[in-house]
């Protein structure tokens, strides 16, 4: 079973704020609560191929993996995978104008779970859309708040 988690939130900045704020690694660990450390593997700025490691809490277990950039237009489209670990996944960041004139945006985790992980696919669904849209709230709160 594949996972494919898509969550949204408005967030009234800019789009170019937030797209910046947002797809920063140096930032997953202000506004993901499970991201606990990550690590340029490449020289900076971020750009196509650009490379990152994280470390990770979700359900329990401590996740290591490196992501790297596949897409990445300002204020547009922003898409990492990873093939590493039991969870190869990608992440896609979509920033689009809210009707309100602030910034509608999208995250979207999607993947393939390998042995043990596949079984428990359903469960990480609900558990990432759940930790989704905290994320995405704890990002909303912290840029409205600048």
């Amino acid at each position: 079973m594949n996972v494919d988690v898509e969550t949204a939130i408005d967030i009234q900045c800019s789009r170019l704020e937030v797209a910046a704020f947002a797809s920063d690694p140096n930032n997953a660990t202000i506004w993901y609560k499970n991201i606990k450390t990550v690590e340029w593997m490449t020289e900076k700025p971020l750009a196509v191929g650009s490379r990152f490691a994280f470390v990770a809490h979700f359900l329990g277990r401590r996740l290591a993996y490196t992501y790297q950039v596949r897409e990445f237009e300002l204020g547009e489209r922003f898409v990492m995978s990873t093939t590493e670990g039991p969870f190869p996944m990608e992440t896609i960041y979509r920033w689009a104008d809210a009707p309100d004139g602030g910034t509608h945006m999208t995250l979207i985790n999607r993947g393939e779970p390998l042995g043990f992980s596949k079984l428990a696919a359903p469960v990480m669904s609900v558990a990432m859309r759940r930790a989704n849209n905290k994320d995405l709230k704890r990002l909303k709160k912290i840029l409205e708040a600048q």
